[in-house]
């Protein structure tokens, strides 16, 4: 999947805009996972009304707090919109884990002859392989939000890594509800635990002597 933007470089949406301007960089933000490339302008109103669509959709599948482990899913916003002050409007308010293609890029255009996008908004699942699963999402992202997901993982045999730990470590998750409990209930104090080893030290020599008469007896 990675390979649709070899040599290209993605911009994460957050307060830095981190770029990923390596094969690396990009193969752990995209590889095993279905992309979804979402076609849409700030100056658009039907993408203007189906953006908070998106944008739930999208948290609801990645956000801890909804699920204990974020879904397989990457989304690259692909810019159609006409001023980069236009795009950056249109993001503000749009998920930090979105990424996005900088704006002089004109792989924007490309991206939209290649999956013969006719209409503003569209979003084209990819597979991992890089195989279009579904030309245009919209319609069914509007009519089955987050539950989709489910179909088009299964479709796309996407390798379930539910059993691996996040790695998105930004903000690490942690492994149970429970686990910050058990922390603190089972936190040894280290005075307390150095006192204890003292104890010990101070019993074996005692043991020692006490061994050491013993044997004199004899």
């Amino acid at each position: 999947m990675a390979s649709l933007f070899s040599g290209r470089v993605l911009i994460r949406n957050n307060s830095d805009q981190d770029e990923l301007d390596t094969e690396a960089e990009l193969s752990r933000r995209l590889e095993n996972r279905l992309v979804l490339l979402f076609f849409g302008a700030g100056s658009c109103p039907e993408c203007q009304a189906f953006a908070p669509i998106l944008r739930d959709f999208f948290v609801r599948l990645t956000d801890e707090f909804y699920v204990l482990r974020a879904a397989q899913v990457a989304l690259v916003y692909v810019s159609q919109d006409p001023t980069e002050e236009q795009q950056d409007l249109f993001l503000r308010d749009m998920p930090k884990k979105w990424l996005f293609l900088p704006f002089e890029d004109d792989l924007r255009r490309d991206l939209g002859r290649q999956f013969s996008v006719e209409r503003l908004p569209a979003v084209v699942v990819l597979k991992p392989s890089g195989d279009v699963l579904t030309l245009d999402a919209a319609d069914e992202i509007r009519r089955l939000g987050p539950a989709c997901f489910a179909n088009w993982q299964e479709a796309a045999e996407v390798l379930d890594r539910n059993f691996l730990q996040p790695e998105d470590l930004d903000d690490p998750a942690p492994r149970s509800l429970t686990e910050p409990l058990r922390r603190c209930k089972y936190r040894v104090d280290p005075a307390a635990r150095g006192a204890r080893g003292q104890g010990r030290a101070g019993g074996s020599g005692q043991e020692g002597e006490a061994e050491g008469e013993a044997a004199g007896l004899f």
